[in-house]
């Protein structure tokens, strides 16, 4: 007998690019169709994304996790109104998903690097 499911929560960026690219693939029910995690489903996913935004919350700062937690929340609605994935909702839920894996991966970005004044240069100000 399997213990019962314990969501897995991503606890860096990279974890919840992962974790959003496995829900593209799994949407819209997010059922485990192997046995291993019978308890998995829409809603242990979503929580499981939603505390992956906490863990990483300093980071992200607070425009990026509240953009997160309202896309959340619609690509759910799309879901949960779309469980056979035979209405529109489910491919709207999806093009969310990627919007998070975005914002997401802002976070890897490099910040160009500015003189006094505020305009591009190549020397960092750390180098003068």
């Amino acid at each position: 007998m399997l213990p019962p499911y314990e969501p897995y929560i991503p606890l860096s960026s990279g974890e919840i690019n992962d974790k959003l690219a496995w829900m593209v693939l799994h949407s819209p029910t997010f059922e485990d169709d192997t046995g291993f995690s019978p308890g998995q489903n829409l809603e242990t996913t979503f929580f499981s994304l939603n505390e992956g935004f906490k863990a990483i919350r300093n980071r992200l700062g607070t425009e990026r996790y509240a953009a997160l937690l309202a896309l959340s929340d619609r690509a759910r609605a799309h879901f949960e109104a779309d469980p056979k994935d035979n209405n529109g909702g489910t491919g709207a839920g999806r093009a969310l998903l990627n919007d998070m894996t975005d914002i997401v991966r802002s976070l890897h970005r490099r910040k160009p690097v500015t003189n006094d004044e505020g305009k591009p240069t190549s020397v960092s100000p750390k180098s003068r």
